[in-house]
């Protein structure tokens, strides 16, 4: 099992203004699973990939990523868990305007500490492998929303890690670059990556082996996709 959520709740606010914003989630994905996180705007899907990205720490419960005991680690040990362990998408795309795309994928690399030869490199390996091998010297504002999504992705598989976490992937895309970003997600998930993926899209879900839903904090089984 790669990851292991027991008991998680997660609160906003002080005093009696407290906000239960995760409710009891229980949570396991074995390696190489794909799972769809459904649930409509306030339900508490965003919180929860805080949490799972180890960017926001709950108020109680257990979790274990690859082996690791995530309530153990200080400041520092977690941004090395997210270096190395975990790969995020977001559905702004977070890609550095000033950066081409060559640097923006490398950027992870540089906090890795990988000398500059050996990161181009890799991100030049990265972008083909997405299908930008002749976008490598683009800046964003070059680049079509499907090739931001594209590089971001690049930028998240550059550290080979275990999980790959994406929020609203497509929600900023096109159908047919949204189809584009969905195949290449299939593709890492055969190549063994495991994937999960926040949305409110019915369709878009339907890509991953499992969906589940949360509402109101608490997540549930949904279905088989």
């Amino acid at each position: 099992m790669i990851l292991n959520l027991q008991h998680i709740n997660k609160n906003y606010g002080h005093g009696n203004l407290t906000v239960p914003a995760l409710k009891d989630v229980n949570l396991q994905v074995e390696e190489g699973d794909y799972l769809a996180i459904m649930g409509p705007s306030g339900s508490g899907k965003t919180t929860l990939m805080n949490v799972i990205g180890c960017l926001d720490r709950p108020n109680s419960g257990s979790y274990e990523l690859d082996g690791i005991d995530i309530a153990s680690l200080n400041e520092t040990q977690l941004a090395d868990v997210r270096l190395h362990k975990i790969g995020f998408v977001f559905q702004t795309f977070q890609l550095l305007a000033s950066d081409k795309a060559i640097d923006n994928v490398a950027l992870p690399l540089i906090y890795a500490g990988v000398k500059k030869d050996e990161r181009n490199r890799r991100a030049k390996e990265a972008l083909a492998k997405v299908g930008l091998e002749d976008r490598v010297d683009f800046f964003p504002n070059q680049l079509s929303g499907g090739q931001k999504q594209r590089v971001a992705i690049a930028r998240a598989m550059i550290n080979h890690p275990k999980i790959l976490l994406a929020d609203e992937p497509t929600g900023a895309l096109d159908q047919a670059s949204g189809k584009q970003v969905m195949a290449l997600f299939e593709q890492l998930n055969q190549e063994g990556v495991t994937i999960i993926m926040i949305t409110h899209d019915a369709n878009v879900a339907s890509y991953a082996k499992k969906v589940m839903k949360i509402v109101d904090g608490e997540l549930s089984e949904g279905s088989d996709a």
